[in-house]
């Protein structure tokens, strides 16, 4: 297992990721998630997860011959739910669901995705709640284990019933049919036909039996998938957040007493806390903050982009704290309809609407919305002269030949506005289907979908704050940042030059957003000042 350090936000960070995970009957966690999803790491079912399999299979094969109907054994679905289906016509009637379902439509989802979304449907099977054969669970144990992965598309969930047509897209490829991708690890992967895959990684196709359908699509796995992706790598990026206000506070010659603990304290929000315990740690030891303190000081109260930043980066940080909360739950959750209880029973329930996941992925994109605006103000005022104390313009080499960052602030304001109009809830909205019988759909997977490309926003947003407070930085000498604050800035210098005359800036930018996105700006500032909440 990783090596992990806990906050009052959960896990803080893994050395290193795991090579093998068992899913079992109990909750994955988010560590593995990222493991498989991200990184590999291969799967087994573990021996209570095949006895429960087993145990279910057989609750459903005893009603499989009972002359009485049972929804989804030997019934249509949906809207056709009331029509019996003869024995010999029920095989036919699970490849039918899987085909008719799986009807997505535009871009393909990214292979994080669909790994996510398989595993998580894996372990819902592993619960024994769903009532498939254990061939079933092992065909998808063998295809994340072989590095196939099915091409799903954007468009075809509602987030009610499940992610119906991405998880069909799934089961179709466990069938044999459809598209998938085949790669040795990473991003992309040649586009091959399911068969030809399954047979070059020696997986038998499935023949899908009584329920099995049902239970291979009626989950919130993909929105589930993309909470949990989101839920990891919004936890680092509050803390770049953090790193980029206390960089910028110190480049403007802002004040820190406003981030002490007791005045904190006074408003007792956990976020709150730790955002204004980082900027402590961050700023501890700057030559430049002790520059300006002292009866000599004229600065009374900064902008609120600065003196704000732990009531804003908090209220988010709480926000993910709460989101976290409820996908824990979801991960410890056996969705699926019917479903097979503990006693023996199965029953039709309602545990697959989305709502619950649906709400707290458009809580989260509110929240980089805000953290990217505020954070796209603080930026601004470095480039103002009026405002930036003694900078340059723009803070260009030679103001009037040089236009600087000009343009940088330009870039994010667009990302800024494109979070906001990303903000939006998805999960407001609803648009019936099925003849009316899932009349009210929660938009979840909208949902995610939107959330991936606010927390891509997000990232090119802090590394521009970033990249604009460690120029300020390089033109404060000889005064001299904390020493977290410089290693942050010396860590972005071993892939981007310091203040000079213009040159081509897209270069610039893309470097910041990856050493954001890799963690590493913030591994650096950790090193000097110890590990941020």
């Amino acid at each position: 297992m990783p090596v992990q350090e806990v906050t009052s936000n959960g896990p803080r960070r893994t050395m290193g990721f795991m090579n093998e995970i068992a899913v079992g009957v109990e909750a994955l966690t988010e560590q593995q998630v990222i493991a498989v999803a991200r990184h590999d790491a291969r799967v087994r079912l573990d021996d209570e997860a095949r006895k429960a399999i087993v145990a279910s299979r057989d609750v459903i094969e005893a009603l499989a011959g009972d002359p009485e109907p049972h929804y989804g054994i030997s019934t249509g679905f949906g809207a056709l739910a009331t029509k019996h289906i003869a024995t010999e016509d029920r095989v036919a009637l699970q490849r039918s669901l899987i085909r008719s379902h799986a009807a997505g439509s535009g871009p393909e989802v990214e292979r994080e995705v669909v790994r996510a979304l398989m595993l998580l449907r894996l372990s819902t099977l592993a619960t024994g709640r769903t009532g498939v054969r254990l061939q079933t669970a092992e065909t998808y144990a063998a295809m994340l284990n072989a590095d196939i992965t099915p091409i799903v598309h954007e468009f075809g969930s509602l987030g009610c019933s499940g992610d119906l047509a991405p998880l069909a897209h799934c089961a179709l490829a466990a069938m044999g049919e459809g598209t998938v991708r085949v790669s040795t690890g990473g991003a992309g992967g040649e586009a091959r036909p399911a068969a030809d895959a399954l047979a070059a990684a020696g997986i038998t196709p499935l023949v899908l039996r009584e329920k099995e359908g049902l239970a291979l699509t009626n989950g919130v796995d993909g929105m589930l998938g993309m909470l949990t992706l989101a839920t990891h790598d919004l936890a680092r990026l509050f803390r770049t957040a953090d790193l980029a206000a206390a960089m910028s506070v110190e480049a403007q010659l802002g004040t820190d007493a406003v981030f002490a603990a007791d005045l904190q304290a006074l408003r007792p929000h956990p976020g709150q806390a730790d955002s204004a315990a980082n900027l402590r740690a961050l700023l501890a030891g700057s030559g430049i903050m002790a520059s300006h303190r002292g009866p000599g000081c004229t600065r009374v109260q900064d902008a609120y982009s600065l003196r704000c930043s732990p009531q804003v980066h908090g209220a988010g940080r709480d926000t993910l704290a709460h989101a976290r909360l409820v996908r824990d739950r979801e991960l410890a959750s056996a969705v699926d309809n019917p479903v097979v209880t503990l006693d023996g029973r199965v029953e039709s329930n309602g545990n697959f609407h989305g709502a619950p996941v649906g709400y707290v992925l458009d809580f989260l994109a509110i929240a980089a919305a805000d953290l990217a605006s505020v954070a796209e103000r603080r930026t601004d005022r470095f480039l103002d002269r009026a405002r930036n104390h003694g900078l340059p313009p723009f803070l260009a080499d030679n103001p009037g030949v040089d236009s600087g960052y000009m343009i940088a602030q330009y870039t994010q304001a667009a990302l800024v506005s494109e979070l906001k109009r990303l903000a939006v809830p998805a999960s407001v909205d609803s648009i019936p289907s099925s003849a009316m019988q899932e009349d009210h759909v929660s938009m979840g997977w909208s949902a995610a979908r939107k959330l991936r490309r606010a927390v891509d926003a997000l990232t090119q947003v802090l590394a521009i704050e970033i990249l604009t407070a460690a120029r300020a930085l390089d033109l404060r000498l000889p005064l001299t940042p904390a020493p977290a604050t410089a290693a942050a800035r010396d860590a972005l210098r071993q892939r981007v030059a310091g203040p000079g005359p213009d040159r081509y800036l897209a270069p610039d930018i893309a470097a910041a957003t990856e050493l954001v996105r890799s963690g590493a700006l913030v591994a650096a500032a950790e090193s000097a000042c110890g590990p941020l909440l």
